[in-house]
């Protein structure tokens, strides 16, 4: 009988790829809607729930704490494991790379408090958690995120632009791999821990990195440029969510990478897609040296 993982957020960016992700494995999947779902009853039977819900950042503090409040709940009803998305946000300016899971939780900007108290919160459920922490992402469809917005919104004309300082190491994810990675955890929920925070290597690479790799698969090129803040600053006052923004600036001027060490003594065959490939999915280009599908489970060793 295949086992049933629900989806929260599966609309998402990070939902819409881990169901794709368990579906290909076997798993029976089930999708959570808000609106009309009641989350204890969905949850029954359910040997997974995988939070993928993610308010703006304007709504976290008044809806973060009481959303994880039930999944919490409604995992210690039913003997669930928990599958928590991680981000880099729990770290400090000066927080030296490489970060691993015993690197201290020391932001103090409000996002990251906030994002330190929900992992805390966990931390000390009577529940089984794995949190997979990766960087910013990479998707294979505009999805809204940095890349996307921000990054690649002018490759169409040549110019990639970016945010912080393009000679530094910076944390990115590949969708598809880090939800792959994510059934393969949740297939040995059972070898781990009660809470466990695993770093997801992904890729690192800095802006002039990525610029070049574009400029190698793009028609148009990619001449790198950098963002100016002032139009979010000067937008402060009347638009809520350029504070958010403004607030995890430091993120692109602080060099950063995931450390592997722990996710592949944990999953030692795992392979990441060529990062050319991904980065020519998430521009809708045909992929360059392996075939990747934003629906299908991409092979271990792909």
């Amino acid at each position: 009988m295949p086992q049933t993982a629900l989806i929260l957020g599966s609309n998402g960016r990070f939902g819409r790829h881990a169901a794709a992700q368990f579906s290909g494995a076997g798993w029976m999947v089930r999708h959570f809607d808000r609106a009309r779902d009641d989350l204890a009853l969905a949850a029954r039977g359910a040997d997974i729930i995988v939070n993928g819900w993610n308010p703006p950042y304007t709504d976290w503090a008044a809806q973060l704490p009481a959303l994880h409040a039930q999944v919490i709940e409604a995992a210690r009803q039913n003997g669930s494991t928990v599958i928590l998305p991680g981000n880099v946000y729990v770290f400090g300016r000066d927080t030296p790379a490489p970060w691993t899971a015993e690197t201290p939780h020391d932001a103090h900007n409000p996002l990251g408090r906030l994002r330190i108290e929900m992992e805390q919160a966990y931390r000390q459920a009577p529940i089984r958690t794995i949190m997979l922490r990766g960087g910013d992402f990479i998707d294979t469809a505009h999805s809204g995120n940095w890349f996307d917005k921000v990054l690649t919104k002018s490759l169409a004309k040549g110019r990639f632009t970016y945010p912080g300082d393009p000679g530094i190491p910076h944390a990115w994810a590949y969708l598809p791999d880090i939800c792959r990675a994510v059934v393969q955890l949740a297939e040995r929920r059972e070898t781990l821990p009660g809470f466990t925070d695993i770093p997801f290597p992904g890729y690192t690479m800095s802006g002039r990195d990525m610029a070049d790799v574009l400029n190698r698969i793009h028609p148009n090129g990619a001449r790198l440029r950098r963002m100016s803040w002032r139009p979010l600053a000067l937008a402060r006052p009347f638009w809520p969510m350029a504070g958010c923004l403004l607030e995890m600036r430091y993120l692109w001027d602080t060099p950063h990478w995931l450390d592997r060490a722990k996710f592949d003594r944990i999953l030692p065959g795992f392979r990441n897609t060529p990062v050319r490939d991904a980065l020519a999915s998430a521009v809708e280009l045909p992929s360059v040296d392996h075939k990747v599908h934003p629906d299908k489970a991409v092979p271990a060793g792909g």
